[in-house]
């Protein structure tokens, strides 16, 4: 239980109430930000930033390196533009990744996130393999507020579900299509083949807004292969990351975006239908650092 219930926010909140800056502290800071999924590399380099600032500030204030942590921090999740681009109509959002990440029960969050802002969303069910998925969307879209599409027979062509969706739009003049692919395993070629014919099929009819990868935060290194498989396979544009219940895996927001150069657009933090929220650096960096 003692691993689960540390967080980086009280484990940064210890350091900077000491009277001063020493060698421990650094050290200290070092073995928090790999804890909280940094990566030794991102920990090292923003810990060799923050004692060139000491230095050039000539402070030993603790209060004064948790601000410029901040700022660094910072300075490094900004680099990344965490805008989400829907002004096509339809803007058409394709939602990926692997299974068990959560994929579904974001996109019924989406749906309540994007509701919020008066946009009329519909659904497709292009998992068409497993009817219990269908039921699932379309339990979770319902609860959004979204219309859904669902396939007109199981195991149909995935691709032709994607078209059939953003037909409905196109009549229905729904602003936004989200469309749900199958979980599917990054290392298997033939699954993710079959998400290049989707996007194909889907840019024939209109252009792709977004191409959302749903990745669960407890997942670390493992993530950041799966997100390099799919942006080669997928063309993904933004991370959607679920399970960031906490800060104890804070660090791997930073080390997915750095390592793919895919942005970080909404972050799902908790199990209710109104738990997905858009990503912005200052909020996120003062929720961990205080």
């Amino acid at each position: 239980m003692a691993e689960k219930s540390w967080s980086l926010t009280r484990a940064l909140r210890g350091m900077f109430v000491k009277p001063t800056i020493d060698e421990t502290t650094w050290e200290d800071l070092e073995t928090a930000l790999i804890t909280a999924d940094f990566g030794p590399e991102i920990s090292e380099r923003v810990v060799d930033e923050l004692r060139e600032k000491v230095e050039r500030f000539r402070t030993t204030d603790p209060q004064d390196l948790q601000r410029m942590l901040r700022e660094t921090l910072e300075e490094h999740f900004a680099k990344f533009d965490t805008t989400l681009k829907l002004t096509e109509r339809p803007a058409v959002v394709l939602v990926v990744g692997v299974n068990g990440v959560g994929k579904t029960t974001t996109i019924g969050k989406f749906t309540k996130f994007l509701r919020g802002f008066q946009r009329s969303v519909v659904v497709g069910a292009a998992d068409t393999f497993r009817a219990a998925a269908v039921d699932q969307l379309a339990t979770w879209a319902q609860r959004g507020g979204a219309a859904i599409v669902r396939p007109q027979q199981e195991g149909q062509d995935p691709a032709s579900v994607a078209f059939q969706t953003i037909e409905y739009a196109k009549r229905e003049g729904i602003e936004i299509a989200i469309i749900d692919t199958a979980g599917r395993l990054h290392t298997k070629g033939g699954l993710m083949d079959e998400l290049t014919k989707i996007r194909r099929v889907i840019e024939k009819q209109a252009p792709i807004s977004e191409v959302l990868l749903v990745l669960d935060a407890t997942t670390g290194q493992n993530g950041v292969m799966q997100a390099e498989a799919f942006l080669e396979h997928a063309g993904v544009t933004g991370l959607v990351l679920t399970k960031l219940d906490g800060s104890a895996k804070a660090g791997f927001v930073l080390a997915v975006q750095e390592r793919t150069g895919i942005p970080v657009k909404l972050l799902g933090q908790g199990e209710g239908i109104d738990d997905l929220t858009g990503f912005t650096p200052h909020v996120f960096v003062q929720s961990l650092v205080g």
